[in-house]
């Protein structure tokens, strides 16, 4: 697939970061799951440390896996969740960093966005959203833990965002 067009998704967390990458064939939008996986940070360990775990942990992924963009949901956050929104900014950040850092292509996406893309309805459950991804790659079960298939989802939506330029 030399036309192909790689995305690493990401699902940042400060427990567990979901990633996947995902070949899109512009020609006949034929998706391709390379790779998905879950990085998991120290619970109990200070923000500051599990922020430079993430970072080690994501340019290992990006050098492994060498995709042309990396794909994150916006920050969205409801008045009860204000302070997890915070938290979530932060490993947001270190990935927005390390795509940077290494001159890829940052394609950013709501959460809804990603919902509609992959389900059809902008409010799909982790459930649903799991499922649909299971289809969508032809797996056997779908992706454990929730992350990993959210991950998949935002990558499947920048790779066909980019394809539709």
């Amino acid at each position: 697939m030399s036309d192909a067009i790689r995305v690493v998704g990401i699902d940042p967390g400060l427990q567990r970061t979901g990633y996947g990458c995902v070949e899109l064939d512009p020609k006949g939008w034929t998706p391709t799951l390379v790779e998905a996986g879950v990085l998991r940070l120290k619970a109990g360990t200070s923000v500051a440390h599990r922020l430079r775990q993430l970072e080690l942990d994501l340019v290992e992924v990006l050098e492994e896996l060498c995709p042309s963009a990396v794909a994150v949901e916006s920050v969205f956050s409801h008045q009860q969740n204000l302070r997890t929104a915070i938290l979530m900014a932060h490993a947001r950040g270190v990935v927005l960093l390390c795509g940077q850092r290494r001159g890829l292509e940052l394609v950013e996406l709501s959460p809804a966005t990603v919902k509609k893309a992959m389900t059809g309805q902008g409010n799909a459950s982790k459930r649903q959203m799991q499922l649909a991804v299971a289809a969508e790659f032809g797996l056997d079960r779908p992706p454990e833990p929730p992350d990993v298939a959210d991950a998949i989802a935002v990558a499947l939506a920048g790779a066909r965002r980019l394809a539709n330029r």
